[in-house]
């Protein structure tokens, strides 16, 4: 993978990735690191998709890309905290 980071790299830009997001949602005190991370790469790739959708993001440089990994956590965490959200009775 010329130019890339690696598989380290991904660790690490997912695992800040999912810990800001978890900060940004609320959640942080229910994850821990290796959840944050999991969260960060998922999050990356879906906001790679929905990114991918609308523009094409090939010549998007490591901040934008970070940036959409962030968004895609976010929005990976606000879908989760939907689903898992306890009803009020």
């Amino acid at each position: 993978m010329p130019g890339g980071l690696g598989f380290i790299g991904w660790i690490i830009i997912g695992g800040i990735a999912g810990w800001i997001a978890s900060k940004f949602m609320g959640t942080d005190a229910q994850q821990g690191i290796l959840l944050n991370i999991v969260v960060g790469i998922v999050g990356a790739f879906l906001g790679g998709i929905i990114l991918g959708l609308i523009t094409d993001p090939s010549g998007f440089g490591i901040i934008l890309t970070f940036v959409t990994a962030v968004l895609g956590a976010c929005i990976l965490l606000a879908v989760v905290k939907a689903v898992t959200g306890r009803s009020r009775a």
